[in-house]
């Protein structure tokens, strides 16, 4: 991945788009080609060197059937979205600007690891569950979190059988965090101030929080 210096990640805040990233897309080369799935991923930081990565798969599902050549990549992404340049001041001083598209990703690699073992599975359904649980009731009003007890035994047994366990040993991460740190400072407020119009409070928060040195005169640019 391309990464300028002003875009580069700290590992504090790639420990935290791995902790709460939503579904992440996992690629692996095989013998017979790319193959990629889009899956929730549970974060694991000390777990082996570098951190693990938890998912499962479906049993039907090839990519987990077909031996990974080397590394595989898993695509985690944080909030992103388009800029428009009609929001920059500079765009009434003299015009010299153009579009552009924020955002921020972790490109995760590691060695895939298949655990066709239903108690092994088990136990990553059980963490995905509470992960996103916890973060559905911050976001929504509901009675209560759902959890893996609150179903059948027997149903939930049946469901564990029909998938098979991956997990990504991270050997290596990139991280990019693309949020107008290159804009000129007279620049933000405007970026901030379109990005919440439109109703992206998620990427203005970040492009207000990847900025607020500058704007606060601590770094000048």
């Amino acid at each position: 991945m391309y990464i300028p210096a002003h875009f580069a990640v700290d590992k504090d805040a790639i420990d935290d788009l791995l902790a709460k990233h939503g579904a992440a897309d996992l690629i692996t080369l095989t013998d017979d080609g790319l193959l990629a799935t889009m899956l929730p991923f549970a974060y694991e930081p000390s777990a082996g060197e570098h951190g693990t990565l938890y998912g499962h798969v479906a049993r039907n599902n090839d990519q987990w059937r077909k031996p990974a050549r080397g590394e595989s990549l898993a695509i985690v992404r944080g909030p992103d979205a388009y800029v428009s340049p009609s929001w920059y001041a500079a765009k009434a001083e003299h015009g010299r600007v153009v579009p552009t598209w924020n955002y921020v990703t972790a490109h995760v690699y590691g060695q895939l690891v298949v655990h066709d073992d239903p108690q092994w599975v088990e136990d990553v359904v059980r963490r995905l569950t509470a992960k996103h649980e916890t973060a559905c009731l911050a976001s929504l009003s509901q009675p209560a979190a759902w959890s893996v007890d609150d179903a059948p035994r027997k149903f939930i047994e049946g469901q564990l059988r029909a998938i098979v366990g991956l997990e990504l040993q991270i050997t290596r991460i990139e991280a990019k965090a693309k949020l107008s740190q290159n804009r000129p400072v007279g620049d933000i407020a405007g970026i901030v101030g379109g990005l919440s119009a439109r109703g992206d409070d998620p990427m203005a928060t970040a492009v207000e929080h990847a900025n607020t040195d500058r704007v606060n005169g601590e770094v000048k640019v």
